[in-house]
């Protein structure tokens, strides 16, 4: 069975950093792409960012936390990591891991497996 636990979340000031953690079971992250998505309250789910399964790690942003987050993997813990810094009260939302073998990574529908979601607050 396949399950995604992403964890890491929390209460953080303007300005501070959280690293948000997705480990996965049942599955080897070597062979997808990891994506990361948000939700803000009354809003959609918003992509965030994607590494893929290369070897080097390719990655792709939204344009809103480009320079300010960074996704890696750990393929021998079987987990990716998205750092965040220089946090903007518009970063609050809950936090979503997804992966896919597909070719496309921008959309919620692109992902078969999600994790259960870790709120960061973000305060003024």
């Amino acid at each position: 069975q396949v399950q995604l636990q992403a964890c890491g979340g929390g209460w953080v000031q303007a300005g501070g950093s959280l690293r948000l953690s997705c480990a996965g079971s049942g599955l080897h992250f070597s062979d997808y792409r990891v994506g990361w998505f948000r939700q803000a309250p009354g809003k959609e789910r918003e992509f965030v960012g994607f590494i893929n399964w290369d070897g080097g790690g390719t990655t792709d942003y939204v344009g809103s936390v480009k320079g300010r987050f960074t996704i890696s993997r750990d393929n021998a813990k079987n987990t990716v990591y998205l750092q965040m810094n220089s946090l903007k009260p518009e970063d609050t939302a809950v936090y979503y891991c997804a992966a896919t073998r597909s070719w496309q990574y921008s959309r919620a529908t692109d992902y078969a497996y999600w994790g259960q979601g870790t709120l960061v607050t973000v305060t003024s």
